[in-house]
């Protein structure tokens, strides 16, 4: 029974000075490459498998909560786990070390860029061919997040129906919690009343759009920006903020809700969006980063600051102030239900914005049939091959391929 005691204790994370622990998560934010899978692979490694800060098994239930929770995983982990070594300030220096890396590169990339030829035909065709590889990676993404999210024919349904929704202009602030609704309804056995429900939110939809006129307004493959813009730092953050909140099941679940923003208030081009999708891939960094360039482009260097404290802004807080309270919080099953429904809706919802990045990507008729064979390389490429390094490499490689096609 002695020999048996020690497995029964919890394991703790080691004693650790704060800035030892900031410089730890920095180092875990330098090599934080290959998306949010590689990211908790390599976090569950080296601080469960190897140094022994928590159980396994303690390690999976925390994995469980935070990805039910809006935001980044990886980094919603690396926060809980400083504040299990320091406290919440630990929590605040581990996140902080962890998104620094990317944050820091991406700000220098996003002022590089506005200072990058873009009348040299080759430097336009090698953008226009990492476009094709980033679209390429979304459609992935979906498939990989529908694969995970629709497990039944009623989240079928409620994608379906958002997917719909929002091809026709019906605001997002609807349709996710409509769809939440409803599948929680389904999954408590009231049928009858989701499919009302549904029906109240169908036609509740199509009154709404009948009524704006700017529901079509979100389609826009405007022209690019040349400089970064004036928007108020205040807006970006809110419009990270919300992105941040609605952020469910990874970071692609940001990309409708930033585009959002970006096409109504004419921020900038669907193919500078891609760009910044583009820049977040090739760096360490989680890829909701990419915000950070969307913030630069909007509103400059105080923009980019602004957005990207919204986005992670739920990240820390779920960890830092309301983590002794989820666990409990989580076990209610219709608030998993719910959840899940939102999730199935967030997946139509990148399906629509995948269609219309692809209908601006194509829309020049001389680069289509290049660009049309980057898209499938690429996406062939991202079924193929099952590494970390797989996004960057991808996207430098079609880049390669878009500059030196004929």
């Amino acid at each position: 029974m002695a020999e048996a005691e020690p497995e029964l204790t919890e394991p703790g994370p080691p004693a650790l000075s704060l800035g030892a622990l900031f410089l730890r998560f920095l180092r875990f934010g330098l090599f934080a490459f290959g998306g949010p899978v590689a990211q908790i692979a390599m976090l569950r490694s080296e601080l469960v498998d190897q140094e022994r800060w928590m159980s396994s098994a303690r390690f999976n239930r925390l994995l469980a909560v935070m990805q039910v929770l809006p935001g980044p995983e990886a980094h919603e982990l690396c926060v809980h786990l400083g504040m299990r070594a320091r406290g919440r300030l630990g929590g605040l220096l581990a996140g902080l070390g962890f998104m620094l890396p990317g944050f820091v590169l991406m700000m220098a990339l996003s002022w590089l860029y506005f200072r990058i030829d873009f009348e040299r035909g080759w430097v336009g065709a090698a953008l226009m061919g990492v476009q094709a590889a980033v679209v390429a990676l979304i459609i992935r993404a979906v498939h990989r997040i529908g694969a995970h999210g629709l497990q039944d024919k009623w989240l079928w349904g409620v994608a379906a129906g958002a997917a719909a929704a929002s091809a026709a202009g019906v605001s997002f602030w609807l349709v996710l919690p409509l769809g939440g609704a409803v599948y929680a309804l389904a999954r408590s056995g009231r049928r009858v009343s989701a499919a009302c429900l549904a029906l109240a939110g169908v036609a509740l939809g199509a009154g709404l759009v009948l009524n704006s006129e700017a529901s079509s307004s979100v389609v826009f493959h405007g022209s690019a920006v040349s400089r970064p813009g004036d928007v108020a730092a205040w807006v970006l953050f809110l419009a990270g903020l919300k992105a941040g909140l609605l952020t469910f099941g990874g970071a692609y679940t940001a990309i409708p809700f930033l585009r959002a923003d970006s096409a109504r208030q004419g921020w900038m081009g669907d193919a500078q969006f891609l760009d910044g999708l583009a820049l977040s891939g090739v760096l360490p960094a989680p890829l909701i980063i990419f915000s950070t360039f969307v913030g630069y482009v909007a509103g400059g260097p105080s923009g980019a600051v602004a957005i990207t404290a919204g986005v992670f802004l739920p990240a820390f807080a779920f960890s830092l102030i309301f983590y002794d309270r989820l666990e409990a919080v989580l076990e209610n099953r219709r608030l998993h239900a719910f959840l899940e429904g939102v999730t199935a809706a967030v997946v139509g919802l990148i399906a629509v914005t995948v269609g219309q990045l692809l209908g601006g990507l194509l829309s020049e008729a001389d680069r289509r049939l290049a660009t049309t064979a980057i898209l499938l390389a690429a996406l062939a490429a991202t079924y193929l091959w099952k590494s970390k390094l797989a996004p960057p490499v991808i996207l430098l490689v079609a880049g390669g391929a878009g500059a030196f096609q004929p």
